[in-house]
């Protein structure tokens, strides 16, 4: 049977393909146009950016900026009330912690040794907790017997940091001067190291005596973010259970867990 008529006889699936090449000069042309097509692609994205690029004009002109602004105020807004959130609830144990130490004592005639005794239980049940040594105990004693005396001092216990309040204990021993330092590392935003220069170089004096006015030391704008600084405590992370050297997801999330919101890191330097 000849070629032509197996091929007939054959059903159309068996039938065997024809074969079909391009000519060379095709084949070249081909490979050329595919080699450069890469080229094309990168020009394209170029473009594309270049195009998109006026976009970000139009937003700096239609109040960008402002937005973005509103934005950050709104967040600082909310660090500065979760700080504060976590300080009043710091100080309020604390205040807490030194009257029931006090109470117990006049109860049932405890000694000194209650307090030996109480940190080691709580540093047990607490462990790492620098909140609970017998020092910082004997600490909160003296914090509420020593501000419970004074109508003046109990309304700003919750305004500034645990540290600056020993700070402020340790250095000044007249109420009118303790109050006076209080309300200034509150309005200032003083950080611990700037409190002890500032009673060391006898401020609460300098003051009465007209020789610095704070409030032209800052700008009223910068009120707001030194603000944070007043409540900024090492003290208030070992009460939410975190390291010093904490990470910024870390802080959010225990935050976020204890008060609803997270924090931040604050920073600034006082001006005089």
């Amino acid at each position: 049977m000849k070629k032509t008529q197996l091929q007939k006889a054959l059903p159309k699936k068996q039938q065997p393909k024809k074969e079909t090449t391009l000519p060379k000069q095709q084949q070249a042309k081909k490979a050329t146009v595919q080699k450069a097509q890469p080229k094309k692609t990168t020009l394209q994205k170029k473009a594309a950016l270049q195009k998109a690029a006026p976009e970000k004009d139009e937003l700096q002109n239609i109040g960008y900026r402002e937005f973005v602004e509103e934005i950050k105020e709104r967040v600082s807004q909310m660090q500065y009330q979760a700080l504060s959130a976590v300080n009043q609830a710091l100080i309020t144990l604390y205040w807490g912690i030194g009257q029931l130490i006090v109470e117990k004592q006049e109860q049932h005639g405890w000694g000194k040794s209650i307090v030996e005794n109480l940190s080691t239980d709580l540093q047990t049940d607490f462990p790492g907790s620098k909140g609970f040594s017998s020092q910082n105990l004997r600490y909160m004693r003296q914090f509420y017997l020593e501000y419970n005396k004074s109508p003046n001092l109990q309304p700003l216990v919750g305004e500034i940091s645990w540290s600056k309040h020993l700070v402020i204990m340790g250095k000044s021993k007249d109420n009118l001067e303790r109050e006076f330092y209080i309300k200034m590392t509150r309005k200032h935003g003083w950080s611990k190291v700037v409190l002890v220069h500032q009673i060391e170089s006898k401020a609460y004096d300098r003051f009465f005596l007209n020789q610095t006015n704070f409030d032209q030391t800052l700008a009223e704008k910068e009120y707001k973010h030194q603000a944070k600084l007043a409540i900024k405590d090492s003290y208030s992370f070992d009460f939410l259970e975190m390291s010093e050297n904490h990470s910024e997801r870390e802080m959010e999330l225990n935050l976020l867990k204890n008060i609803q919101k997270f924090l931040l890191e604050m920073g600034g330097d006082f001006a005089f």
